[in-house]
């Protein structure tokens, strides 16, 4: 497999003119039945993203056919279940491994739509799910909904990371980049296999060790923010040489999210409606991590005074580690990620966590996209989120785990909350606030 992967790197990086063709195919096998779990795709669209981010395709141009390939595939994979429906377990492949399409099959059934957002980002599971889907005769409508909207979170998780060290690679970085890069990646790793080791042994601290480890990054990150000067001007420089006008407006849209009154908003509507229907755990958990975040924000900002970054024309007068949306966006969507986790098992309360972190990375990375923080500002504030989330979730299930929210509240709460976002969205573009001090 190496030596195969290794002479189509090298092809590609002789043919630069087909590399937009192979990201576009690798995704769409990647996501289409039965071959997406022979195919090794993960590893494929990494490679094929550092080839692109080595100055061949822009980042847009990079999701943008990774979506587009994975969309095709999913909708191929549903095709084919709604063609064979029951008679899909006949074919050769799937005949010799019936459970891979068992497993699927008793995962759509358990989740239903919920599996197909959820279920993209498990390996084996996101082939198999749409072909599923289109066995039970979902509507095509509904599924290309979905689709769109887990395929958006999919290509930007599995191509970023790949086509950020390929531009990184390019680009002549200050000297001591790489270190400082490997120590926090380092640190950022540990934290989430902590958090997952503990979660899957079902570990009854869980939340502690997640807590702690999360905690200890963000001492070391404040210790060592000074001597961090090298991580945070190589990757502010790489993420602003991808700035166009298209990319400012969306950015701005997207940092305005994660704006003081905006989350303020978000937690208070996701509080009453917990008050409302008298979940009392629940919300003591919401009020604890999004008020515990905010005033450990507060009086961190005050301790540490750092200057912001001086890309901005005006720069805004507040200072900047750790930042605010990071912590604030981190700490309103981990917990709805911890909500809805509850009462499911291991694997699908840690994807929902995974969910909940893309809208909040989105967020945080709006940030340094606009030159308003330094990188580690960002992961300082994610680590503040974290470990006030997992401690306070430890202490509400100190005696006996914290009960799932039912399904009737979900459909109060998410519509509410989304409504909510988008309203204020929309407002700020009508009365033209998205224009000027982001």
């Amino acid at each position: 497999m190496s030596q195969w992967l290794d002479t189509l790197t090298h092809w590609l990086s002789a043919n630069p003119q087909w590399l937009g063709l192979a990201i576009f195919v690798i995704a769409c096998v990647e996501c289409l039945a039965i071959a997406g779990i022979l195919v090794p795709g993960t590893l494929l669209l990494f490679a094929v993203g550092a080839l692109a981010g080595n100055g061949v395709l822009g980042l847009g141009e990079t999701l943008l056919l990774a979506f587009c390939g994975g969309l095709l595939g999913d909708c191929l994979s549903y095709a084919l279940g709604r063609y064979f429906h029951q008679d899909i377990g006949r074919l050769p492949v799937l005949r010799n491994h019936p459970q891979w399409l068992h497993s699927a099959h008793g995962y759509f059934v358990r989740y239903g739509v919920v599996s197909l957002l959820v279920g993209r980002f498990i390996g084996p599971l996101r082939p198999m799910l749409p072909m599923v889907a289109g066995m039970f005769d979902m509507p095509f409508a509904r599924f290309l909904m979905v689709s769109l909207l887990a395929g958006a979170g999919w290509s930007i998780a599995y191509l970023l990371p790949g086509w950020a060290t390929g531009a990184a690679l390019r680009l002549p970085l200050p000297e001591g980049f790489w270190t400082q890069a490997g120590a926090v990646a380092a640190g950022v790793a540990l934290v989430v296999v902590v958090s997952v080791q503990s979660s899957l042994r079902a570990k009854r601290r869980a939340s502690l060790l997640t807590a702690g480890a999360s905690l200890a990054l963000l001492i070391g990150l404040m210790l060592c923010w000074p001597r961090l000067g090298q991580l945070d001007q190589g990757l502010l420089t790489l993420i602003q040489e991808q700035r166009s006008a298209a990319l400012d407006t969306l950015m701005v849209i997207i940092t305005r999210l994660g704006d003081l009154r905006t989350q303020l908003a978000a937690a208070v509507l996701l509080c009453l409606i917990l008050l409302i229907t008298r979940q009392w755990r629940a919300l003591c958990l919401a009020i604890a991590a999004t008020l515990g975040t905010a005033l450990a924000n507060s009086v961190l900002k005050s301790l540490f005074a750092r200057s912001r970054p001086d890309v901005l024309l005006d720069p805004l007068g507040s200072f900047s580690f750790p930042s605010g949306h990071s912590s604030a966006a981190f700490a309103f969507f981990l917990l709805l990620g911890v909500l809805a986790g509850r009462g499911q098992p291991t694997r699908m309360r840690l994807t929902w966590l995974l969910l909940a972190s893309l809208p909040a990375a989105a967020i945080a990375g709006s940030r340094v996209y606009l030159g308003v923080h330094w990188p580690s500002d960002i992961i300082a504030g994610a680590m503040l989120a974290a470990s006030v989330c997992a401690l306070s979730l430890a202490v509400v299930q100190w005696r006996k785990p914290l009960p799932a929210l039912p399904e009737k509240i979900w459909w109060l709460l998410l519509p509410a909350i989304i409504a909510l976002l988008g309203g204020i969205t929309t407002w700020q573009l009508s009365a033209g606030l998205l224009l000027y001090r982001y």
